[in-house]
């Protein structure tokens, strides 16, 4: 069976290199993945069209976050509208935020924030989940905190290190297992993936076609 190509489509770091570990946890049925990403949703929506005909040649993947949206469905018939939905175009909503799957991980948040930080029970229901993670970062050890709060009187909503000190959890302690147990989107997002692959060894070749939606 060839390795075939795979793209990931992000709008943020963080949301990539989850997405990335994600893919990680797949059989080894894919090349790594091409990465594409530019800062904002706009990008991954203005795209559709691009990734549909990405999708005729092999597997792509886009993850974005609902935000305000009522629920994933609205999102995906107003991205897809009247559109085609391509079977090797594959795209997954994070419920509201990318850091709500990050919260449902207690382990590894434990490990970041500290023991006794009081993490929420359903992430997905969070009406802001980086707002939570930030005020929970105040709690954090200082080091933590110093990376993830903003300073006084900046600009940006979050810490310098932000990215870089939630993109080394990623890698390291969080668990998408634990945190599926937690998240309903990440669950649904970890069965479509498995999915992919599952239908990717089943068509061997270069050019197979693939059939998660």
């Amino acid at each position: 069976m060839a390795i075939a190509p795979i793209a990931l489509a992000t709008e943020d770091v963080l949301s990539e290199s989850i997405g990335q570990r994600l893919l990680a946890e797949l059989p080894p049925v894919f090349l790594p993945p091409l990465l594409l990403r530019r800062d904002g949703a706009g990008y991954l929506r203005a795209g559709m069209n691009k990734w549909r005909q990405l999708a005729q040649r092999q597997a792509v993947v886009v993850l974005t976050d609902l935000d305000n949206l009522a629920c994933p469905l609205a999102l995906l018939d107003n991205w897809y509208g009247a559109g085609s939905r391509p079977p090797d175009l594959l795209l997954r909503v994070a419920v509201r935020e990318a850091e709500a799957w990050l919260l449902a991980d207690h382990d590894a948040m434990k490990q970041l924030l500290g023991a006794s930080a009081v993490l929420p029970p359903d992430p997905d229901r969070l009406p802001d989940p980086k707002q939570h993670l930030l005020q929970l970062a105040r709690r954090a050890p200082r080091d933590v905190r110093r990376d993830l709060v903003k300073e006084a009187g900046a600009v940006s909503s979050q810490g310098i290190g932000y990215n870089a000190r939630l993109t080394s959890l990623v890698s390291g302690a969080w668990s998408p297992e634990r945190a599926a147990q937690r998240s309903p989107s990440l669950g649904r997002a970890r069965v479509r993936l498995a999915q992919l692959a599952q239908r990717r060894m089943a068509r061997p070749g270069p050019a197979a076609g693939l059939t998660a939606r």
